[in-house]
């Protein structure tokens, strides 16, 4: 399960930390963290897959919030017994509000 989720957020990590650099332009002397690589990388995409280059970003972070949305879907059914396990315990050891005579609606 480490791997997996290595292998997951490593590429989303990537990915986001050269968008975010390149996107603001600041590239530390690297033709690949330019804006000008950036807009060239979305252009050549564009081209590649016949949509405009601006639709390319958010069609981009649906895709990663589906994902992010499926691996938690698969952590959460592998760890089914431990979370139901969780939230047994938390509700047990929940104090009980119960209602008391005093109590401060009769407050003047």
């Amino acid at each position: 399960m480490k791997w997996f989720l290595i292998l997951w957020a490593g590429p989303i990590a990537l990915l986001g930390s050269w968008y975010g650099l390149s996107y603001y332009d600041m590239n530390f002397g690297i033709f690949m963290l330019t804006r000008d690589a950036h807009d060239l990388v979305f252009r050549i995409y564009g081209h590649i897959l016949g949509i405009p280059p601006e639709s390319i970003p958010p069609l981009v972070l649906r895709a990663i919030i589906l994902d992010s949305f499926l691996v938690l879907g698969i952590i959460a059914f592998r760890r089914r017994r431990k979370i139901a396990a969780w939230w047994q315990a938390r509700r047990q050891s929940a104090p009980a509000v119960l209602a008391r005579d005093e109590s401060l609606s009769s407050a003047p």
